[in-house]
């Protein structure tokens, strides 16, 4: 079952494109809406699958020390 669902769009006056992130997957309404930078919509899905596999594969801060 997904989670989230990622939706490029294209912004008409910029020609860049956007993506309309969905929690849950099956929501109506997107949960975020990034700014249109992405020169096609594969480069706007990948970019945001990068960042949250950079965010979460880092350690968590060892909050004993």
């Amino acid at each position: 079952m997904a989670l989230v669902r990622l939706e490029p769009k294209r912004d008409a006056s910029s020609d860049l494109y956007y993506l309309e992130i969905f929690h849950p997957a099956d929501a109506p309404q997107p949960f975020v809406t990034t700014e249109p930078r992405y020169q096609s919509a594969a480069a706007a899905e990948n970019d945001v699958i990068a960042i949250i596999a950079s965010r979460t594969s880092r350690p968590l801060p060892d909050k004993g020390k």
